[in-house]
Order: structure tokens, then C-alpha cells, then sequence
């Protein structure tokens, strides 16, 4: 490649990662560490593998660039004429595994607990329609439809876009701070999936199936999320919004909403 060829390419590549940077500016570049002890037993294992990835691309492409530049031809070396190393097969073969066992021990037990949903002190039943989510406070009396709330004219691009655009609803889901709530997850017509970063929450709800899940949030405040699943037209339509506030502020949330029971109308006015 010519001087002129490599001015391009690196002007291309600079151009590039520039474009890139200013396309991610303000936007996270890891994970949430969430509001429960899942959510950060999640960003933990995430972590982990991170570094132990970096540390073994430094380890590989450290001793190969090494051993390029320091056993070059130009320095006089001569190519190595042995085929097979039993005790490098041994090492390369037992270091993987290794390192997979010892990923696989935090990995299982976070596994498990986000499956354990014994010992709840609240159940909601989450229904997917297409495109909103409905609540029910089981044993509560209370539920009620979730429907995107931004303004039409901002989808159209007709107005500025809003802070949470996509990411509000008319109603948002409230929960006490501090318990723990199993999440039963079905749908109503097709595939959709319940997903809340924050929470480390996202199952898929499948009609005619029960997915379950749990989330014990130890702060108060609002958290946003998205169904995960493509299910049809308005897919990028039906935000979640979870908040979360104290038993008090919940009890009171209750009462005032035990009157309120949806018996479809609602849901045939939304679809309408």
C-alpha cells in the first residue's frame, strides 16, 4: 500500500470512530448497574468476563506481535522445525476450561436466584397486548392498561422530542420499595417481552404461557423499559415504566385504585 493509500485509510478510519463518538455522546457505554442486588450481581459477572477477555486478548496478541517483531527474518531467525508440544497442547487445553469453571460457579448461582421467586411479598400479573401492557395486583384488586403517552405530533416529527420520548405512559406501574414482587408474564396475542434494565428483568411473555420473574427494589424512583421482542407494526411503541415509592405512598396508591377494575372497555377504546 502506497503513502497516498495509507493517508486515506487512516483519514477513512478517523473520520469513522469520530462519527462514532459523536453519534454516542451523552449515551452509557456499559451496562446499568441497576437498583437490585440481582442487577448488580449481573453487572459484576458482566465485568469480569470483560477483563478476563481484555487481559487474555493483551496475553495473546502481546506474545504474537513479540514474536513477530523480535524473530523476524530481517533479524537472521529461522523458522522452527519441531510440530508438537505435549505439555503446550496440556496447557492450552486445560487453561479454557479452567477459566470457564470458574465463571460458571458466579454465573449458576445468579442464575438461580433470579429464578427464585419464593418468599414474595407482592404478585403482578403483566399482560402483553399488542401494542401496551396490562397490570393486575393479584389478591389487590387493582389493574389497570400502560399506553404510550408521547405526543403523536413527535413521533411525526411535527414537534421538539421530548426527554423520555418512546420511554412514558399514562399509567405507570408502581411498586413498594424494599419487597420483593414476582412478576407473572404472559401475553394476549402474540410474543412480547417484559424488559426493564434497571430491575435486570426480561422475560419473554408468551400466550398461553407463564414466564415468572422478581425484582426487590432498595430505591425510590422511576424506572424506564422496553417490550424486547418484536411483536408487529407498533413494537417500538409500548414503553414500561416502573415506579417505585414507599409503603405508604403504595398503600395509598391501592386505595385509590381499587375502585378502578378494567373490564375490557378500556383496552377496546385504546385498540380503536
Amino acid at each position: 500500500m502506497s503513502g497516498n493509500n495509507w493517508l486515506k485509510w487512516l483519514s477513512a478510519v478517523s473520520v469513522m470512530f469520530a462519527a462514532m463518538g459523536a453519534a454516542n455522546a451523552g449515551q452509557p457505554i456499559n451496562m446499568p448497574v441497576g437498583v437490585t442486588d440481582i442487577s448488580a450481581d449481573v453487572f459484576d459477572l458482566h465485568m469480569i468476563a470483560f477483563w478476563l477477555c481484555v487481559w487474555i486478548a493483551v496475553a495473546v496478541f502481546g506474545v504474537m506481535f513479540y514474536s513477530i517483531f523480535a524473530h523476524r527474518k530481517s533479524k537472521g531467525h529461522t523458522p522452527a522445525t519441531f510440530h508438537e508440544s505435549t505439555t503446550v497442547e496440556a496447557i492450552w487445553t486445560t487453561m479454557p476450561f479452567l477459566i470457564l469453571i470458574a465463571l460458571a460457579i458466579p454465573a449458576t448461582t445468579t442464575l438461580v436466584a433470579m429464578e427464585d421467586t419464593s418468599d414474595y411479598d407482592l404478585t403482578v400479573k403483566i399482560t402483553g397486548y399488542q401494542w401496551l401492557w396490562h397490570y393486575e395486583y393479584i389478591d389487590e384488586g387493582v389493574d389497570f392498561y400502560s399506553v404510550l403517552k408521547t405526543p403523536r405530533d413527535q413521533i411525526n416529527g411535527l414537534a421538539p422530542k421530548g426527554d423520555n420520548y418512546l420511554l412514558e405512559v399514562d399509567k405507570e406501574l408502581v411498586l413498594p420499595v424494599d419487597k420483593k414482587v414476582r412478576f407473572l408474564i404472559t401475553a394476549n396475542d402474540v410474543n412480547h417481552a417484559w424488559w426493564v434494565p434497571d430491575l435486570a428483568v426480561k422475560k419473554d411473555a408468551i400466550p398461553g404461557f407463564i414466564n415468572e420473574a422478581w425484582a426487590k427494589v432498595h430505591t425510590t424512583g422511576t424506572y424506564r423499559g422496553q417490550c424486547a421482542e418484536l411483536c408487529g407494526r407498533d413494537h417500538g411503541f409500548m414503553p414500561i415504566v416502573v415506579r417505585v415509592v414507599e409503603q405508604a405512598e403504595f398503600d395509598q396508591f391501592l386505595a385509590d385504585n381499587t375502585t378502578l377494575l378494567n373490564d375490557g372497555a378500556e383496552y377496546a377504546a385504546v385498540a380503536e
